[in-house]
């Protein structure tokens, strides 16, 4: 073993550490330890490996760390890349270079033995670098030695000249900040705390260290912002001095030319004023503050630059630092750290602050706020970074690298300071709050789609906006929420376009109509003017068609009265006796309920989500939308051709116009024409889609549940739907025998000619007939008698206008069936009394009225008994007229029985079923009178015919008196006047009632104008 050379010794020596490591066999004398290690000694020696793949272990390496990624290992995968690739930079022993074929070689050893490195736990442990040993040896004093030399008492002082020396004690007192954006640490503030302190702050550095004097200059800045600063050296080529260029030009060609004193600073400087006053410090040197406007100091200049030059850029500057200033005073006087009074008669003062001293400003402003100091926080981190990298001053930093880096940022300082002086700024200081924040949210709300509409130019900026507007429309979207969802308005700074009126108690009948107030802002901001909300909902579409231009919380349009009615609804429902099972199922669903802001943001980001995801197939997605955009076509085209517009061209771009917009095709497909662009329906706009989808969904959904519950509660509870059969049964006279028997007690005492108009007797009567068949209405029933006029009393069918039927309804029924509803139905009642009576009267007649009417009275001359005609002739006229006026009371009672209390009552139990809301059931009850009201002839401007059928009705009353009188109580021509009375009327009615079936005016009418037709004499 002697010739054995260095290498193979050392070979030897790692085989057997490898067969002890492997093998697990430590004793060299065993048996298996040495047929190992013959094994792998005569692998080594004579076996001829093929060199490394660098390419394959590279792969292999890749696509460990790629498994590592997709199992979310990803600390494992960092360490992975990170060990290997500093393997193989690292140097190995008798190996030249990195990255050789040794490296690589140890990698795919490593690769072979390794069994799961996917599934083996593993935490990279830190690893301590060994300090290197310092050089103690005293070269110095080894260099040196043999010398003499007097180094006097402080040897380790350096060597100064005075000239140096003077530099160092004027730049001695100099402290100043690296940044002034942390701190609001100016120039002129540190040369007053230098003059007043004659101590400076050390500076931290070691005499004797070689670059102590370089570190000085360095990190030391000349005071360029006191009078007459030293100059600072700079470079003597042309580039550098082009001030001096052009103030040798201006002195040359300018004979009344006089050089100004200035004041000399770097770009260096420039760009860090610059950075200091977008960052928000009020105190520069460059830029000054006079009364809320930002200029620039005229004598600044720097050697490179001309001063108009300089001052363009600057000036540019200076309008974002106002813009920023005006932006960060708001936000101050906002969140209380305004103390600096603004000066009177200032265009920038306190007028968008609080109003009132001890007032805190609303929520509406403080999101805005929030959101502005969001924005510049990042803003303001983008500024610290500029700055960082100008001190470290490893690459050079101009001031238009800087600027062109913050150009779109400056960019959107633009656009916040536009909408901080539109929706703020211009706001006249005792405005309400409503006005305020209403006015501010449209402002963002216009910008967005005024921004949006520019579509890829202006992307930032409605990004920007649109998150600006998320967070400013938080404070709304949470009243909203505690209304729709807790039926309470919870507003204490008035700011919300609803306000609630205290003055009436939610129990009371009025509270559906009169307890909330909802205020519309005019564009000019110059006035307030509320729109009660009536019984109608005041929906925002109604109110938004007067003759002035009204605007409100933009985005709440299209659902305004859906949240007005849930609102509403909610209220009332936390203020009925509902069982206690639905409250504690309440109360828990609210535990697990998300806010609708929370909802609304989640909508957002889903929505962004879904638009952010590239295809899997772009190829299908084109031709997807080929397709669409093709069958959208089609429809337009076919639309257009009914307008007799032939066009492909126009149909192509209204297909594109509006392929983004999800009910597309159950607009145009169902036939559905007439669009609605005040209520901007229909629309390209992303933002307005984004609302479509994100968040009035949620509002709707709400208002249907709590409508829907406030609809089965009065429904199931309070037997609203028995409360309106009740009010139909009495006063439109549907309970027929339980009516009957009360107005032909009436009638009755009427014929017999007794008193009738006595309370204790109608009550009675009414209280007897209900109590047999509907006794739990007894008690709410009741007649009252009221006054009329003595000139009506003339008329016997005007007497019973004195009864008025009273129902007591209880609360919250009564919000439906009000007092108004009530004297509407007491108007058809007494109509419906009327023909009855009348109706009554000629039913009762008989024959045996007219038994001995030929006898002659006594007294009485004969001549004067004498008749001019027979007696059955007159009885048979007497005939023939009850014969028509039974004709005409029969087809009147008919047509208001069954063609208008009965088919139009089946339409309104119909319409009452499918009720979404309550004031949806207001209006249907309030239509159904009004249809009822109209039909019945009652309403003013068809009154002339109420007063023919009047007349008619008072002529069978006469008659009836008459023909129970017999024929010597009256005379005989009074039969000709009755004849030609009725059949004046008749024919009058009979002409009316055709001319407007035949105009198309009431169609209703065509079955009481044939039935009155078919009554007429044929002469």
């Amino acid at each position: 073993m002697a010739h054995w050379t260095t290498f193979d010794k050392e070979t030897e020596r790692e085989t057997k550490r490898l067969v002890r490591c492997i093998g697990g066999v430590q004793d060299e004398e065993d048996q298996n330890f040495q047929l190992a290690h013959k094994f792998a000694w005569s692998n080594f020696r004579f076996h001829r490996y093929l060199d490394v793949d660098s390419h394959k272990v590279q792969r292999s390496i890749s696509g460990i760390h790629e498994k590592l990624m997709v199992h979310s290992d990803v600390r494992k995968a960092e360490s992975w890349t990170g060990l290997t690739e500093e393997f193989l930079n690292s140097p190995l022993p008798n190996t030249e270079g990195t990255k050789s074929d040794a490296h690589y070689g140890v990698l795919s050893l490593l690769l072979f033995l390794s069994t799961s490195p996917l599934h083996t736990d593993f935490t990279e442990r830190p690893r301590l670098k060994e300090a290197e040993e310092e050089d103690s040896f005293d070269w110095a004093q080894y260099l040196r030695e043999g010398e003499d030399g007097d180094v006097g008492p402080y040897p380790e002082t350096p060597d100064w000249s005075e000239e140096e020396s003077e530099e160092d004690d004027g730049q001695q007192p100099i402290s100043r900040e690296d940044s002034g954006i942390q701190l609001d640490r100016t120039p002129l503030e540190d040369q007053d705390n230098n003059n007043n302190n004659n101590k400076a702050s050390p500076v931290t550095w070691t005499v004797g260290e070689p670059g102590a004097r370089l570190w000085l200059e360095r990190h030391v800045v000349t005071p360029y912002w006191v009078a007459h600063a030293p100059r600072f050296p700079h470079s003597l080529h042309l580039h550098s001095n082009l001030l001096n260029v052009w103030d040798q030009h201006l002195y040359n060609t300018d004979p009344l030319y006089l050089p100004e004193e200035k004041a000399f600073v770097t770009e260096t400087q420039v760009i860090r004023e610059t950075l200091w006053l977008l960052s928000g410090v009020k105190k520069h040197f460059i830029f000054q503050h006079h009364d809320g406007k930002v200029s620039v100091r005229s004598n600044v200049v720097v050697t490179h630059l001309t001063p108009n030059c300089l001052r363009s850029v600057l000036d540019h500057v200076a309008v974002f630092g106002q813009a920023v200033f005006r932006l960060q005073r708001f936000i101050d006087e906002v969140t209380g750290h305004g103390s600096e009074p603004s000066p009177p008669g200032s265009s920038h003062g306190s007028s968008h602050g609080a109003k009132r001293g001890s007032e805190p400003p609303f929520r509406t402003y403080q999101a805005f706020v929030w959101a502005l100091n969001k924005y510049f926080t990042g803003f303001k981190e983008e500024l610290t970074t500029i700055e960082r990298e100008l001190i470290r001053n490893d690459e050079t930093v101009t001031l238009l690298a800087v600027l062109e880096r913050l150009n779109p940022h400056l960019a959107q300082i633009k656009v916040l300071h536009k909408v901080f002086s539109t929706g703020v700024a211009e706001v006249p200081p005792e405005t309400p709050n409503v006005v305020r924040a209403s006015h501010l949210l449209n402002t963002l709300y216009k910008a967005i789609i005024e921004y949006d509409g520019a579509g890829e130019a202006s992307e930032q900026a409605v990004a920007l906006l649109f998150s600006l507007w998320t967070e400013t429309v938080r404070p709304y979207l949470e009243i909203v929420d505690e209304w729709i969802v807790h039926g309470h308005l919870f507003d204490p700074a008035r700011e919300f376009i609803i306000q609630r009126n205290k003055d009436v108690p939610v129990n009371h009948r009025d509270f559906w109509y009169a307890t909330y107030t909802l205020y519309s802002v005019s564009e000019t901001v110059e006035s307030e003017e509320k729109l009660s909300d009536a019984a109608s909902g005041s929906s925002a579409g109604e109110q938004g068609s007067s003759a002035r231009q009204l605007t409100m919380v933009s985005f709440l349009k299209p659902v305004l009265k859906q949240i007005i009615m849930a609102g509403k609804s909610m209220q009332l429902l936390k203020n009925l006796d509902c069982k206690e099972t639905e409250r504690s199922e309440r109360s828990s669903r609210d535990a697990e309920r998300k806010s609708l802001y929370t909802r609304f943001l989640e909508s957002v980001q889903s929505r962004l989500c879904s638009r952010a995801e590239s295809p899997e197939d772009p190829a299908a997605e084109q031709q997807a939308t080929r397709r669409s955009l093709i069958k959208m076509q089609s429809i337009i085209s076919q639309h257009l051709e009914i307008e007799d517009v032939h066009d492909p061209l126009l149909a192509i771009n209204f297909a594109r116009l509006y392929l983004e917009q999800n009910d597309f095709h159950e607009r145009f497909s169902g036939g559905e024409l007439n669009v609605d662009r005040s209520s901007q329906s229909v629309t390209c706009q992303t933002f307005e889609l984004t609302l479509r989808s994100c968040l009035y969904p949620h509002i709707e959904r709400r208002y249907v549940e709590c409508c829907g519950n406030l609809m089965k509660t009065l429904k199931k509870d309070y037997r609203l739907l028995g409360y309106l059969q009740a009010m139909r049964n009495y006063f439109l006279l549907e309970a027929g025998d339980t009516m009957y028997d009360f107005y032909t007690a009436i009638f009755d005492k009427v014929q017999e000619k007794e008193s009738w108009q006595q309370l204790s007797f109608l009550n009675g009567q009414l209280q007897e007939a209900v109590g047999q068949r509907h006794p739990e209405d007894s008690s709410r029933l009741s007649i009252f008698l009221e006054t009329i006029d003595p000139s009506r009393k003339k008329h016997p069918v005007n007497n019973l206008e004195v009864l008025t039927l009273g129902y007591k309804v209880p609360w919250p029924v009564d919000i439906v069936i009000s007092s108004e509803c009530q004297k509407i139905y007491n108007q058809v009642f007494l109509l419906l009394l009327q023909i009855k009576w009348a109706k009554y009267s000629l039913d009762t007649l008989r024959f045996s009225d007219f038994t001995d009417v030929a006898k002659k009275p006594s007294g009485a001359p004969v001549e004067d008994a004498k008749p001019k005609e027979p007696i059955k002739q007159q009885t048979h006229r007497m005939c023939l007229l009850r014969v028509k006026l039974m004709h005409f009371v029969n087809s009147l009672h008919n047509y208001i029985m069954t063609r208008i209390l009965h088919s139009t009552g089946l339409e309104f139990q119909h319409q009452v079923q499918e009720a979404k809301d309550l004031d949806q059931l207001i209006k249907i009850h309030y239509r159904y009178l009004a249809t009822i009201h109209d039909r019945c002839l009652l309403r003013e401007k068809v009154s002339f015919v109420k007063e023919a059928i009047m007349k008619v009705l008072n002529l069978v009353l006469i008659f009836s008196d008459r023909w129970r009188a017999g024929f010597g109580a009256w005379k005989i021509e009074s039969i000709d006047k009755m004849e030609s009375d009725f059949k004046n009327c008749h024919m009058f009615l009979v002409t009316i009632l055709n001319k407007a079936v035949c105009r198309g005016s009431f169609p209703h009418l065509e079955s009481l104008a044939l039935s009155l037709m078919a009554g007429l004499e044929q002469c």
